[in-house]
């Protein structure tokens, strides 16, 4: 025979089990949903890919794709899907036609590094380079008429392209630091005082240039120039390789310069909270 429960527990017990039964389904509503990863599409040329820190995946390109990149560290700092399609030495063109493939209205995030290998500028500093009677101020000449009247229609070309697939992405562009401190210090590489001093003036010219059709696309600009100033080749800290063995890592940011230089520049600008360093030079 089964035990008699009194009436009054019975009851008490029916209205526990209520109540319980009515919680359970406000409780797991409660349970906060898994955000999905934000998607991050990291564009451009090596200073995007990261050439200069002398560690790069092994990935069957050329690319010279680095851990040490900033795309590859911020995309780590917010937690990014990152798709790391920059590739040393391309130019405009290229990243038009090869880098785009991932973009899509899902795309959260899109940085751009580009228009220093469009002028020129690493076969240019290659010719001031070379030793005495060689001089390098035609070559500079040229870089600089390109990047007045050629750049700003191909720049203009690529971000129309990238809008159209990414529409939703925030955009970032990203320009280039100066790199030289204007003194006579790396007796290997014979680039003058005056020299240096005509490079860092169009590095200047590029990334105004560049910013402008940025704004001009509402897009977002990092200007990396003050947060370099003082780490320049030859500085006491350099964020820049000099001349370096492979040739390859020379006059590019070193994993200081990426992960003190850019990165944090460029996390900011993609968050929405772009600092003074990053829209001055």
């Amino acid at each position: 025979m089964a035990p008699v429960v009194p009436r009054r527990r019975s009851r008490l017990v029916s209205l526990a089990i209520a109540a319980l039964a009515g919680l359970a389904p406000v409780a797991l509503w409660a349970l906060p949903a898994q955000a999905a990863a934000p998607l991050y599409t990291a564009l451009g040329d090596s200073y995007s890919s990261g050439v200069g820190t002398r560690s790069y995946y092994s990935d069957g390109t050329s690319c010279y794709r680095s851990p040490y990149a900033y795309p590859v560290l911020d995309a780590n700092q917010i937690g990014a899907t990152l798709t790391f399609a920059a590739c040393s030495g391309a130019r405009v063109a290229d990243v038009s036609n090869n880098q785009l493939g991932s973009l899509s209205s899902s795309t959260n995030y899109v940085t751009l590094t580009v228009g220093g290998n469009d002028a020129g500028f690493s076969s240019v500093i290659t010719q001031c380079a070379k030793p005495w009677p060689y001089t390098c101020w035609g070559d500079i000449d040229n870089a600089n008429n390109y990047i007045r009247n050629t750049l700003p229609s191909t720049l203009d070309a690529l971000y129309n392209k990238i809008r159209s697939r990414a529409p939703y992405a925030r955009v970032v562009i990203v320009g280039y630091p100066r790199l030289f401190n204007e003194s006579d210090c790396q007796s290997l590489a014979r680039i003058s005082p005056g020299e240096q001093a005509a490079l860092n003036d169009t590095a200047d010219l590029l990334n105004e240039t560049i910013k402008a059709r940025a704004v001009a696309h509402s897009f977002p600009f990092v200007d990396p120039r003050a947060a370099f100033t003082g780490h320049a080749v030859c500085d006491s800290i350099e964020w820049v390789n000099g001349l370096s063995n492979p040739v390859m890592e020379s006059y590019h940011p070193n994993r200081t310069g990426q992960s003190s230089g850019y990165a944090p520049l460029v996390k900011n600008a993609m968050l929405g909270a772009t600092t003074a360093a990053a829209g001055k030079a």
